[in-house]
């Protein structure tokens, strides 16, 4: 399945940490990211991440392209209630996530349930919705 990562500044190294712990089921599984947070998962756990440009220049967009052609099954984007400025982003990727079905987590709580039921099989349904899934490329 094609997972994208995002995290705001102050919630990066959660998302590494997250990814390190479940680096197993991550590693069987395509990951992208803004080029930051993917940079950073990928060197703390050695798994492979497509990264594309960060927040500033415009990665946010390129995730929500592909969420909006529903080429992503997982969505977790670590959000920093705290920064007020963001927020709109978070707003943007969620009602992407929401209009396509496509599982959204914003906190490490709901993260860790998403990646639970991908290791059981909870979100094989997802290959019913998009049978000749492929990595993104």
């Amino acid at each position: 399945m094609n997972i994208a990562l995002m995290s705001h500044d102050n919630k990066k190294e959660l998302m590494v940490q997250f990814c390190t712990a479940y680096a197993g089921i991550l590693s069987k599984h395509q990951l992208y990211a803004t080029n930051t947070t993917g940079h950073m998962v990928a060197d703390a756990t050695g798994l492979k991440v497509h990264c594309f440009l960060t927040y500033a220049h415009g990665g946010s967009q390129q995730i929500g392209a592909r969420i909006a052609y529903n080429e992503f099954d997982l969505v977790l984007f670590f959000n920093d209630p705290s920064n007020e400025a963001r927020q709109p982003d978070l707003a943007y990727i969620s009602r992407l996530c929401d209009r396509n079905n496509v599982p959204f987590a914003s906190n490490i709580a709901t993260a860790e349930m998403l990646i639970l039921g991908l290791a059981r099989g909870d979100l094989d349904w997802r290959t019913v919705v998009n049978p000749q899934r492929r990595p993104i490329a």
